[in-house]
């Protein structure tokens, strides 16, 4: 019998991090022309997470309040029933109507497009925005769906067998980015 090691590999640390926040908070706020009209909806949980960093570099930089809420998308999972019969729903939390709005679209990690297809559902079932793009700190590569960022921290390629995991100082860990794999052993 042989037993599964894992292997990491730190790619991003905090400071990269830091910068890359500031850097995608920049360009939003080039490519949208200012605030105006501009919300922030993470994705639970990671997105959220990102989203409440992205938020404070944005409100300091436009010296504005940007609203932001909070999508889950388990209920829009098309595997739901399949791969995750057990899953908990959280909540969604949308203080504010979508309606014309200029969604900012968050979450940590871009993989097979699924995640983003369900999150896109969900946002329509809250109205009809004027636009909606998507910012993420990882974009790994993969995609099954044709769904591109419009905002991508840092581009990584990552063999299917390996896991890209983004933790974050908010849920008592440390901020960094890792590329895991497991091999035999």
């Amino acid at each position: 019998m042989s037993e599964r090691k894992e292997f990491h590999q730190v790619v991003l640390r905090k400071e990269e991090i830091d910068r890359i926040v500031s850097r995608m908070a920049h360009e939003i706020l080039e490519r949208n022309r200012g605030a105006e009209d501009l919300v922030l909806i993470g994705i639970r949980t990671g997105g959220v997470y990102l989203g409440q960093r992205l938020r404070r570099v944005l409100e300091t930089q436009e010296k504005v309040s940007i609203p932001m809420g909070v999508i889950d998308i388990t209920l829009y999972r098309d595997d739901v029933a399949t791969r995750h019969p057990r899953l908990k729903v959280g909540t969604t939390e949308l203080p504010f109507s979508v309606d014309d709005k200029r969604v900012n679209l968050i979450d940590e990690v871009l993989y097979s497009g699924r995640t983003i297809r369900a999150a896109l559902d969900a946002i329509m079932d809250f109205g009809r925005p004027r636009s909606i793009q998507l910012a993420v700190l990882i974009d790994r590569g993969g995609r099954e769906l044709p769904i591109k960022a419009d905002y991508v921290g840092r581009e990584l390629r990552v063999e299917e067998d390996e896991k890209v995991e983004v933790s974050f100082e908010e849920e008592g860990k440390i901020d960094e980015v890792k590329v895991i794999r497991r091999a035999e052993g």
